[in-house]
């Protein structure tokens, strides 16, 4: 199926008494660039997250947000280092006693000092905190993804019917086209009837300088051609997958035949119609752009 290269995804869970978040936001980008944003207590998990959005998505500029927060108080411990304010405070009576400042300890001052609180964190198993955090990235990846697919589904509909539209812009070139060949042909006989007046007109050099004229203004190959790449089209946005870069080298040849075609055309109708066509691939390769 198609993907959008724009998404988001957001999940949250408690797992093991730990709240997690995991947010997902992606734009277009021609390359698969990754940010992930954690928690110092679990900056080991960069790899591992990096790799499941690889596993998920070929290319977009994806950020990926995560935030832990714990719901249990007795995981931090902070104590009193005794023997620490107890040095401090007689520094600062000693200060006080030696030197003519004021007195004025208290303990809004001494807890500013370093090492006056230990702060205790239990040990924490890396490999199960892993674990946790990766099961609530999945279903993040997994909304980010649906969300994804629900956004390529209306771009492929949109590509086949912009496609389907071209293909009748090029039925009416190929019809237009040959009608052109037959007033040329009625023109020329025309025209050398009224210069050579009575004079009996030459049919095979009618018929030569026709048959020149259609060589020149034939587009049957190129329309031949076009009609094959957007077949192609359609059969790449069928099969899916990361299909963007394929579809934008697919588009290039298709501008080409066109504008071939737009070369060729003598008639101001035909080339309004190509106009249309050239109108239509440009939209095209605007939607392409969002595609993955």
């Amino acid at each position: 199926m198609v993907k959008s290269m724009t998404g988001y995804g957001r999940a949250v869970e408690t797992v093991n008494g730990r709240e997690f978040t995991v947010e997902l936001r992606s734009v277009n980008n021609r390359y698969l660039d990754c940010t992930v944003k954690l928690p110092r207590s679990v900056s080991f998990a960069e790899d591992s997250v990096k790799q499941a959005v690889k596993n998920s998505i070929s290319r977009g500029k994806v950020d990926v947000f995560v935030s832990i927060r714990s719901e249990s108080a007795s995981d931090v411990k902070i104590t009193l280092n005794t023997a620490m304010v107890e040095g401090y405070l007689a520094a600062m009576k000693q200060m006080a006693a030696d030197y003519p400042v004021r007195d004025d300890i208290s303990v809004g001052l001494i807890s500013r000092m370093p090492e006056v609180f230990s702060v205790e964190k239990p040990e924490v198993d890396e490999e199960q905190l892993l674990q946790d955090l990766m099961s609530v990235a999945a279903k993040a990846l997994a909304n980010f993804d649906a969300m994804r697919t629900t956004e390529g589904k209306a771009l492929e509909n949109d590509l086949r019917s912009r496609g389907q539209t071209i293909l009748e812009y090029v039925a009416q070139v190929e019809a237009g086209n040959g009608q052109t060949v037959i007033d040329y042909r009625t023109r020329l006989e025309n025209k050398l009837k009224e210069v050579l007046a009575n004079t009996a007109i030459d049919e095979s050099r009618i018929l030569t300088e026709a048959a020149i004229f259609a060589d020149k203004v034939a587009v049957d190959e190129e329309t031949v051609r076009l009609r094959s790449h957007l077949e192609q089209m359609n059969t790449m946005l069928t099969t899916g997958g990361a299909i963007g870069r394929k579809l934008d080298f697919l588009l290039q040849e298709m501008n080409r035949e066109t504008n071939t075609i737009g070369s060729k055309c003598t008639d101001l109708k035909l080339t309004r119609i190509v106009v249309n066509i050239k109108a239509e691939l440009e939209k095209i390769r605007e939607q392409t752009q969002n595609i993955e």
